[in-house]
């Protein structure tokens, strides 16, 4: 089965940490002025795809094994069945701590993108739909409507959906939108220094995030 890496989402221009990651960076607003979006948490965790034949990977199609992947591979391999042939979902894998621990989240997996044989990923109106069909949490919307830029740095401000510090935010079309728009269709924002320790977080024992009770 064809196995695509996830692409590189930009930051906006108000993004508090653009420029320190290596990622581009959205010469304005142009690409979401006047449009219907969805902006919702950024989550601390691994980028991971699940596939129609149960197989997933994270950011990196060619990455093996670690123990923070377990619980989502097994995750793949139950749900992967229930996605069309050439289909594939991506979402945050949460299960280990990085920089940023949580304490209630709803499951170690939230789903943000569908796409399908013909690399189109959903409207978020089916994206919602499909996390509903596979049993699967959406990952925490914020707002959806009319793009606005001055409210998305209020936005990144606050506590996370899931414990006390929030990373960023992602702000995406919530039309439809073909891969290779991805650049123009979605942008994020990222706290400055929400990376708290010197060592990569899988360079050492990883603990687990906390479920909601």
């Amino acid at each position: 089965m064809r196995r695509v890496k996830y692409p590189r989402t930009w930051h906006l221009p108000e993004s508090p940490n653009r420029g320190t990651d290596g990622d581009h960076v959205h010469p304005g607003h142009a690409s979401f002025t006047g449009r219907e979006v969805v902006v919702t948490e950024k989550l601390d965790g691994e980028n991971t795809t699940i596939y129609a034949d149960g197989s997933c990977h994270a950011r990196s199609v060619s990455s093996g094994y670690h123990p923070t992947r377990t619980w989502v591979s097994a995750l793949a391999g139950r749900i992967g069945h229930r996605l069309p042939a050439g289909w594939r979902i991506s979402g945050e894998n949460t299960f280990g701590v990085h920089s940023i621990a949580y304490d209630a989240l709803p499951s170690y997996f939230q789903l943000f993108a569908v796409y399908d044989d013909h690399d189109l990923c959903l409207s978020w109106g089916d994206t919602a739909r499909w996390a509903a069909d596979l049993e699967l949490d959406l990952v925490h919307v914020l707002y959806r409507g009319t793009f606005d830029a001055s409210a998305l740095l209020g936005l990144l401000d606050g506590p996370s959906a899931y414990g006390p510090e929030r990373e960023g935010v992602v702000v995406r079309w919530a039309a439809a939108f073909a891969v290779g728009q991805h650049q123009e269709a979605v942008g994020k924002l990222v706290r400055r220094n929400h990376v708290k320790t010197d060592q990569h977080w899988m360079h050492g024992r990883v603990p687990s995030n906390g479920l909601a009770s």
